[in-house]
C-alpha cells in the first residue's frame, strides 16, 4: 500500500467512527466510536511505523493514540518518553493498551516498574502494579512477595479504582502462583472484600481475589 501519512491515517480513523459505538464506549469512559476489530485491521494494513506512531500520539486524540499503540515499536521509546505517555493515558482503553502493548513489551519494563511504583499519581502507580503482576507470574525471582502483600493489605481497600484493580490482580496472582503465600492472600481478600460484589457474567471468573484464586488453583489441579 502507499505510504500512510498522518492526514490519511486520521481520515481513515474518522471513516470508522460509529455514533452507536461511541455512545457505548463513552459509558466506559472511552471517547471514541471505533470498533476495535476494525482498528486492528487498519493497523495491520499500516504495519509497524514508529514515526507515524509519534505523530498520531501527538494529536492527543484517543482513536489516533490507539492506532499509535498498535503500530509503534516499544523498544524505541526512551524511559522518559514512556513516562510522559503514561501520564497522558486518561482514557481507559488507551491506558490498557499502553500498559499491555508497550510498557510490558519494552526492555525498560523493570526500570519503569521501579520508577513508577511509589508514584503519587494513581494511574502511574497502577501501571507499576500491572508490571509487578507480570513479574509475579513470569519472573518472581527477586520480588519481596511478603512486602507486596503488606502494601496490598494496607492500601487496597481505599485505592482509586484503576489502582485498586491492578493491586487486586497482584493479590490474586500471588495466591494463584505462589502456594506458600496463598493462605495469606486468601485471608486478605476475604477480610477486605474488594470487588466481592463485582457483577460477573455466567461462565466468567470473578475478580474477587478469593474466588479468582480458588478457581485458578482448581484448574491447575485438574
Amino acid at each position: 500500500m502507499a505510504e500512510m501519512t498522518l492526514p490519511k491515517a486520521l481520515a481513515e480513523l474518522a471513516a470508522l467512527e460509529d455514533p452507536k459505538m461511541r455512545a457505548a464506549n463513552e459509558k466506559r469512559g472511552d471517547d471514541h466510536g471505533i470498533n476495535l476489530s476494525r482498528m486492528r485491521a487498519l493497523a495491520k494494513r499500516v504495519k509497524i511505523d514508529q514515526p507515524l506512531a509519534h505523530e498520531l500520539w501527538a494529536t492527543g486524540e484517543t482513536p489516533a493514540r490507539l492506532l499509535a499503540l498498535l503500530i509503534c515499536k516499544p523498544r524505541e521509546f526512551t524511559a522518559d518518553e514512556l513516562d510522559a505517555m503514561l501520564r497522558e493515558t486518561a482514557a481507559p482503553k488507551v491506558n490498557d493498551w499502553f500498559v499491555n502493548y508497550v510498557a510490558k513489551k519494552t526492555p525498560l519494563a523493570e526500570e519503569l516498574r521501579r520508577r513508577w511504583f511509589e508514584d503519587a499519581d494513581p494511574t502511574v502507580a497502577a501501571a507499576a502494579w500491572s508490571l509487578t503482576t507480570d513479574r509475579v507470574v513470569k519472573k518472581p525471582e527477586g520480588l519481596d512477595l511478603e512486602r507486596l502483600l503488606d502494601l496490598i493489605e494496607r492500601d487496597l481497600k481505599d485505592a482509586p479504582a484503576r489502582l485498586q484493580w491492578s493491586m487486586n490482580e497482584s493479590l490474586a496472582q500471588i495466591g494463584i502462583h505462589h502456594p506458600e503465600h496463598r493462605a495469606r492472600a486468601l485471608e486478605i481478600g476475604e477480610r477486605l472484600q474488594v470487588l466481592a460484589d463485582y457483577p460477573t457474567p455466567p461462565g466468567c471468573t470473578s475478580p474477587f481475589a478469593p474466588l479468582w484464586i480458588g478457581e485458578m488453583v482448581r484448574r491447575q489441579e485438574r
